[in-house]
């Protein structure tokens, strides 16, 4: 008797502990980005907590967010979002409202509110990393390797082909600026019909000698099969390549950098296990993990402080390379990116070249 008494109790234990644990799916891009995430606070956060994340990949944007919410069919339920997309996400009512004071404080007591660098701006964010996106290229391609973003639009300095993130945030701001246009100046001008139209003439040079990548695997693959002689890349997906031995370079000029940020999607299952594991993901710990992973800056000035000053030099956040970047306006692309992308997904059809099939 005693021992079916005791049997009983630890199957009713493990059957508790199954209950209990739960699966939280988190959203998020792919390749060395994720590995970061993984090995910084992904499995420590499985460890810990006894829970299971299972990361799923996308390509940015909306529409799936606002097609899972508005039919109350939640699979989403942590994503990894680009600022812009947040707020826009956040104004249409589709995600959970979250606060930098439910966030963990720093090692010494420094509030989250003071310890994250630029604060919220959006009110259903937590900011995680910043990236930025450069100019990438193999440099024994050249004899003189391109020193600046308007050799890029050069073909006939540097003929051959290139490669852009299909989506014009970043591509405008870039054509403006090798068209001669002052990089604190570029929104101004982009705000304008006839700036726009520049920046799209500017983008018309490139012709027919363009690819489009939308997944930073692919953006470094162009680069590695050499179907490009220069793309823009995630500066980190750069830096693991070049770690891992591939001879790739990183053009530090008007590189454009931003931030991602954590977000709950309205009407999930569970937005209690998914705010904690914002809360785990965003300790300064977790974050100064993740860039040893990959060269993403992390958004807590508390970890970026316990970084190897080897590592913090080749951030995008770094002082040196700040001095020459400009930082990509998420609000303003928030309120124009409908109707400017209208307009560069019809320029895109008129321009498509469609990469050769890159080997598994």
């Amino acid at each position: 008797m005693r021992m079916r008494s005791l049997l009983a109790g630890f199957l009713a234990s493990v059957f508790s502990t199954a209950i209990s644990a739960e699966t939280l799916n988190v959203v998020s891009w792919d390749g060395a980005y994720v590995k970061s995430q993984i090995l910084g606070y992904i499995r420590p956060f499985e460890q810990h907590t006894g829970h299971r994340v299972n990361v799923l990949q996308y390509t940015g944007g909306i529409d799936e967010i606002r097609s899972q919410v508005r039919s109350w069919n939640v699979s989403w339920e942590v994503i990894d979002l680009e600022l812009y997309d947040a707020i826009r996400a956040c104004k249409e009512g589709l995600l959970e409202t979250i606060s930098l004071e439910d966030m963990p404080a720093a090692p010494d007591g420094t509030s989250a509110t003071e310890d994250f660098v630029n604060g919220q701006v959006t009110p259903c964010g937590i900011p995680n990393i910043a990236s930025a996106t450069v100019i990438s290229f193999d440099p024994s391609r050249f004899q003189a390797p391109p020193s600046s973003v308007k050799d890029f639009f050069d073909l006939n300095k540097y003929p051959g082909k290139r490669a852009l993130r299909k989506t014009p945030q970043g591509n405008l701001e870039w054509a403006l600026v090798a068209d001669g246009v002052p990089a604190d100046k570029v929104y101004d001008v982009l705000s304008t019909e006839d700036g726009l139209s520049r920046a799209f003439a500017v983008l018309d040079r490139l012709k027919p000698n363009l690819l489009w990548w939308e997944t930073g695997q692919e953006a470094i693959r162009l680069l590695e099969t050499d179907q490009v002689v220069m793309s823009s890349a995630y500066n980190g997906r750069v830096g693991a390549a070049i770690d891992r031995g591939e001879s790739l370079d990183i053009l530090w000029d008007n590189h454009i950098w931003y931030y991602d940020v954590w977000a709950i999607v309205k009407n999930g299952r569970n937005p209690g296990l998914a705010l904690d594991f914002i809360r785990f993901a965003s300790k300064t710990e977790s974050l100064a993990e993740q860039a040893n992973y990959i060269t993403y800056g992390p958004m807590r000035h508390s970890a970026v402080a316990m970084l190897d000053e080897s590592v913090r030099n080749r951030l995008p956040t770094s002082e040196a390379h700040l001095q020459n970047a400009i930082e990509l306006d998420s609000n303003w692309w928030s309120e124009n990116l409908g109707r400017i992308e209208r307009r560069f997904d019809r320029w895109v059809e008129r321009s498509v070249m469609v990469p050769k099939a890159l080997p598994r």
